[in-house]
């Protein structure tokens, strides 16, 4: 069945700039949005510390905008040490109120302390698993499991999957917080690990080429 189209003869979700090129709806509207939608979203991410950087800034995002953490990235990586959690596990007491006065991030307390828990979690998954790439790429799903058309109605529905809600499971089981399935899923997306740029998108040929790039590295 084909998607219904817009006014702009474009299917469901999918929005044409003034230049013509089609794009996921949620990237346009904002320049912010569409900077992040076309370099960052989607590219597979097999490094530790932007993947645990991500995770982070996902829970943060959770009850607030995307846009208000894109605003607030670079702020949160000089107030979490770029995002390095060997040295944000070493954060105490002390930086947690520090960071309850930075106007610059997120203050919420339950967050921030969450986001220090689970940099000590993320080394306990690197000891325990190999990596975290490894780890959160292990629960990439086999092709068979995913819609057979990328479109609005199925990234709808994909809010949270079987995968996501494993991942959440297990990251739990090692003590992170703030990993809730939703959660779970929007780092899947943001991180390649899963391509939901929509059929039609500009981005999604490229994103699938890079994706066959991939090593998956193997899980201890």
């Amino acid at each position: 069945m084909c998607a219904a189209l817009g006014d702009d003869g474009l299917p469901a979700g999918l929005a044409r700039r003034a230049d013509g090129t089609p794009a996921c709806w949620w990237g346009e509207g904002h320049e912010d949005y569409a900077a992040y939608h076309d370099r960052e979203w989607g590219l597979p991410v097999l490094a530790d510390v932007p993947l645990y950087e991500k995770m982070c800034l996902e829970g943060f995002q959770s009850g607030l905008s995307w846009l208000t953490i894109l605003r607030k990235r670079t702020h949160f990586r000089a107030a979490f040490s770029g995002f390095d959690f060997e040295q944000v596990a070493s954060f105490g007491a002390g930086d947690v109120e520090r960071l309850l006065g930075d106007a610059g991030i997120v203050r919420h307390r339950g967050k921030i302390e969450a986001t220090i828990n689970n940099a000590r979690a993320a080394i306990h998954t690197v000891e325990t698993h190999g990596s975290l790439a490894a780890f959160f790429w292990s629960f990439e799903p086999e092709p068979a499991a995913r819609p057979a058309q990328i479109d609005h109605a199925a990234v709808a529905d994909m809010a949270t999957t079987a995968e996501s809600t494993a991942m959440s499971r297990a990251l739990k089981k090692l003590g992170w917080r703030f990993v809730g399935p939703t959660t779970c899923y929007a780092l899947m997306q943001a991180a390649g690990i899963v391509n939901d740029h929509l059929e039609g998108c500009h981005r999604r040929q490229k994103i699938e080429e890079m994706r066959s790039l991939v090593v998956r590295q193997q899980i201890l």
